[in-house]
């Protein structure tokens, strides 16, 4: 087990002060995993796994299921660095009351979904 100090802790969980406008953030990224790539890699799959089912479970569910799962995919895009998704995760949480503005903010997560899940494909072929 490894074992870190709390100034390391306070460095890795905090997500960056400026997000760049990057799919992922390939800095918090690093930070987040400790520079391991290993680690980078099993994260980077798991987000994408998860990214796909809960995206899916979005397109039929009720606002409630919706909204909870927009606010699991939001804290874990921002553990990989993914803001533009945790953004467009936020905004569905937010819309959740309204299903004209809940409409638009699922079709606007898919879409940064899928961005980022296009820049995952290509880092893990390339990592």
């Amino acid at each position: 087990m490894i074992q870190l100090s709390r100034g390391v802790l306070d460095m890795v969980a905090a997500p960056s002060v400026a997000p760049g406008e990057q799919a992922i953030d390939l800095q918090h990224l690093s930070r987040m995993t400790l520079g391991e790539r290993g680690l980078e890699r099993e994260v980077l799959e798991l987000f994408h796994q998860q990214a796909t089912m809960l995206t899916g479970r979005m397109r039929e569910a009720a606002p409630a299921v919706i909204a909870a799962s927009a606010h699991t995919l939001k804290g874990s895009a921002r553990g990989i660095g993914a803001w533009r998704v945790a953004r467009a995760a936020e905004a569905v949480e937010r819309a959740a009351s309204n299903e004209a503005r809940l409409k638009i903010a699922v079709d606007t997560l898919g879409a940064s979904v899928s961005e980022a899940k296009a820049v995952i494909a290509d880092l893990l072929r390339t990592h």
